[in-house]
């Protein structure tokens, strides 16, 4: 899996690719909590996702409720 973060001024866009399952979940929720702290939008881009598992489900909806206290988050190219 990649992770790409870019900031600009609207907020922090998050493109994911290749699998995000068990193993490769982690790192996803490391990197979204790294950079969501004072993040009004976020959005993730999964364009180049090919597999998602429970385990990638279960980081975005968490992602979710953590931003719906902050902010917004959209889900694009899925």
């Amino acid at each position: 899996m990649n992770i790409e973060v870019r900031r600009n001024s609207e907020g922090i866009i998050i493109e994911v690719a290749g699998r995000l399952d068990t193993t490769t979940a982690p790192t996803l929720e490391k990197t979204i909590n790294e950079n969501i702290n004072d993040t009004k939008n976020l959005i993730l881009d999964l364009k180049e996702l090919k597999y998602i598992s429970s385990a990638g489900l279960r980081v975005l909806l968490s992602t979710q409720k953590k931003m719906q206290k902050n902010g917004s988050m959209k889900v694009i190219n899925v």
